[in-house]
């Protein structure tokens, strides 16, 4: 059996299924399909393979819901299995520098059409592609298809994206005004037909493929037989791919109608009964107590209850309090009411913006019906940080942006609440699951930091048996959510909490060891590990290179948290000092600008500024995050930016002049860039300044890997599974993106952990 390791939701009942099957992975071509069945008296259904990952040893299948199998198969989800997966089979597409070539893929032919495009691409061609959906929902691996091809045209059935019209008015529009060598052709059997009728009165050669009418996949059956030029051929041995010039597709669609009555038939049984073989799971959505909760609450009643709001200490009070938590969690009466919102849905758009791949509806359902400590566990079966993510992800930009409820005009479901609600629940229980453990393999792993993305990673892999040892630089672990996030957000005995659950797993961690420096990779290697993971993260601090930067008082926003809150500098008996300023200046729009700034406020600012050069529409930083500032008495000065800093006879920083700015042409980050405004200029009087512009990579690490590949910034060159140029050195987080939110860098971890998982058992 093969196992669905990820599932995304392309439309209403079209999906795209990521596979284990390492040997098709190995062997798989452009144009080569699989048979695939689901249930022990489940149809052999073919399918042609989208994309294959060897590294991780997995194929990517399409779907669309048209019939029983294709609706049974999609009703699996990851974690689930396939019974029988099979193949490569068929004829690989024929490809070579034909010139110019059409592709013309509609709806889910669009999926077999992107390997074909790629390689037509690599071998020389200019390449065209036309897409054609009756609707933009049909319209999909739009992104994956133009990184292949010259052109792409977008038609649609009902105009919803690109042009209204058909695949035809596409293809036809690029034969009347180029020469074209060459047309592929993959989607339904009647759009493949009047293509074919097209490109044949232009005299242009044209192969399409018909995997659709296939039984068997092996050549055991003969029931895909038909009729190419004149001669019975059989699609699963002989094709699939054919010159459409030859098919006879009349004869063909009445093939493909045979069935038909017999499917309706077959559909029927969906109500009541499906074979699909799927992994025992009493909380899935099929679970009876699941149905149950669906049905004791109408939808329309769900999406009418309010939001909640979280319980906040008061602003006046918090603004003085350093290690006092702003947001105090929802009580249980509330977590429930919020649980009710959910609508449990059939595809959970949530579960697709959370880059570590909660089972979210499963958690919040267990919420509703007050299993607390069961929504705790089905959080920790895929994030190894619940409480730190329900503090600090922005979940408005991930998850929540894709909740059903933004559709209605509602506010989305309150995802991260509810998550730091269960984690919480179950801390304070004292009753703390610690997830299943596979069986020990015997193999050393080292990761090198201790924040989210190496954190994540090592559970991961604790969890697949390896015996993990996580190397840190400073004296405490948890890296950024440690030095970087001050308590008022992120209590340490939150972080605390979840690294002492790593090490019940079995995780080792080593502090005060800098790998580059105290010991190299190749000390490790001969000390048995086998693989590393790389997560230093990116702690050196970028500034604006302008006059007066260096003055006494001018420091890094990384400087300044890392007093605060892994040094406890404001404290009376630290040894570490920090500067108290009165007039403090923030520079950045960042969440940890906000970090900054709210902590300058709580050791004593009489005014404290954030210091912007774009409007606060364009600022990254949560926008809880600028409420809760703004609460606090925090200023805001936007459209400014630092141009020079201005010190006393003792070095020491006293005033800022600022350049006026406004708004131009969005620039590549998609805002709006920052323009001077000539000779608008203003000086403040300031006392200490923050900057918080970006961070770098520390090079400490990859200048020590010999033959390490490295970006321009200095960040990890890795390919998709977040391998570097070295094949057993993984990297993620920081460290490969330059920066990322905490929620992000733990996806690196787990694609990471996935990955090498893979390599290692071959």
């Amino acid at each position: 059996m093969n196992k669905i390791v990820n599932k995304e939701h392309f439309s209403e009942k079209v999906f795209k299924l990521e596979i284990e099957a390492p040997l098709i992975a190995k062997a798989r071509k452009a144009g080569h399909f699989v048979i695939v069945r689901v249930g022990e008296k489940g149809e052999r259904m073919p399918l042609t393979i989208a994309g294959a990952n060897i590294a991780k040893g997995t194929i990517t299948l399409v779907v669309q819901e048209v019939g029983l199998s294709s609706i049974r198969l999609c009703e699996l989800n990851e974690g689930d299995y396939i019974t029988d997966v099979v193949g490569p089979l068929g004829q690989a597409t024929h490809i070579e520098n034909f010139g110019t070539v059409v592709c013309a893929g509609g709806g889910v032919g669009i999926a077999p059409m992107l390997p074909i495009v790629q390689a037509l691409k690599a071998a020389g061609n200019r390449v065209i592609t036309v897409l054609a959906g009756r609707s933009k929902e049909l319209i999909i691996l739009e992104n994956e298809i133009r990184e292949s091809s010259d052109e792409v045209i977008i038609m649609t059935d009902d105009g919803s994206y690109g042009r209204k019209g058909l695949v035809t008015e596409g293809v036809e529009e690029v034969i009347k005004r180029e020469k074209v060598n060459k047309c592929f052709a993959i989607g339904p059997a009647i759009m493949m037909k009047f293509v074919c009728l097209l490109t044949k009165k232009y005299e242009i050669p044209t192969d399409v493929s018909l995997n659709t009418i296939m039984v068997d996949g092996t050549g055991m059956c003969g029931a895909c037989r038909i009729t190419v030029g004149g001669k019975t051929r059989f699609v699963c041995v002989d094709g699939p791919e054919f010159d459409g010039h030859q098919v006879d597709f009349d004869e063909m669609l009445k093939r493909m109608s045979a069935f038909k009555s017999i499917e309706r038939e077959e559909m029927n049984k969906l109500a009541t009964t499906c074979e699909a073989v799927k992994v025992i799971d009493e909380n899935g959505r099929t679970a009876p107590w699941r149905e149950e909760l669906r049905k004791a609450v109408k939808a329309k009643e769900r999406a009418d209850i309010p939001r909640v709001k979280m319980n906040e200490l008061d602003a006046e009070y918090r603004s003085h309090s350093r290690k006092e938590e702003v947001n105090q969690g929802l009580t249980a009466e509330q977590a429930v009411i919020e649980a009710k919102r959910c609508l449990d849905c059939a595809n959970p758009g949530c579960m697709a913006g959370c880059p570590v791949g909660i089972d979210i509806p499963q958690f919040i359902k267990n919420i509703e019906r007050g299993e607390f400590l069961e929504a705790a566990k089905t959080l920790k079966e895929t994030s190894a940080l619940p409480a730190v993510c329900g503090r600090v992800c922005p979940q408005e930009k991930q998850c929540e942006s894709k909740c059903i409820h933004l559709k209605m005009g509602k506010e989305a479901v309150a995802i991260g609440h509810l998550e730091r609600f269960a984690a919480d629940y179950e801390r304070e229980s004292g009753q703390i699951s610690v997830p299943a453990i596979g069986k020990k393999n015997g193999i050393k792993i080292a990761v090198v930091g201790s924040g989210p993305a190496g954190l994540a990673f090592a559970g991961d892999m604790a969890k697949y048996g390896y015996d993990v040892t996580v190397f840190e630089a400073l004296h405490e672990i948890g890296g950024v959510l440690k030095y970087g996030i001050p308590e008022f957000r992120l209590p340490n005995k939150i972080v605390d909490v979840e690294i002492d659950n790593l090490s019940k797993m079995g995780v080792n961690f080593v502090k005060d060891c800098i790998v580059g420096k105290t010991i190299s990779v190749e000390d490790l290697q001969e000390e048995g590990f086998k693989a590393f993971f790389v997560a230093s993260g990116a702690g050196l601090p970028n500034f604006m290179d302008i006059p007066g930067e260096n003055s006494i008082n001018v420091m890094s926003s990384n400087e300044y948290l890392t007093r605060v809150n892994l040094m406890d500098a404001a404290s009376p008996d630290s040894d570490t000092p920090v500067s108290l300023g009165t007039n403090v200046a923030v520079i950045g729009g960042g969440n940890t600008a906000m970090d900054s700034v709210r902590t300058a406020k709580r050791l004593g600012a009489e005014r404290a500024i954030i210091i912007y050069r774009r409007s606060e529409e364009e600022m990254p930083a949560r926008l809880e995050e600028v409420k809760h500032a703004k609460e606090e008495g925090i200023e805001f000065l936007t459209l400014h930016n630092p141009i020079e800093y201005l010190a006393d006879e003792l070095g020491r920083v006293k005033q800022v002049v600022l350049q006026k700015m406004e708004l131009g042409e969005p620039d590549a980050s998609g805002r709006r860039s920052p323009i001077a405004i000539p000779g608008a200029t203003e000086t403040i009087d300031i006392d200490l300044a923050i900057v918080s512009v970006g961070v770098s990579p520390n090079p400490i690490v990859p200048s020590s890997i010999k033959g390490l590949e490295v970006g321009r910034r200095g960040t990890i060159t890795v390919n998709d599974d977040m391998q570097s140029s070295i094949p057993m050195i993984y990297a993620g987080g920081d460290i490969v993106r330059g920066g990322a939110t905490v929620i992000l860098a733990m996806g690196d971890g787990r694609k990471a952990a996935a990955a090498m998982n893979m390599q290692l058992k071959k």
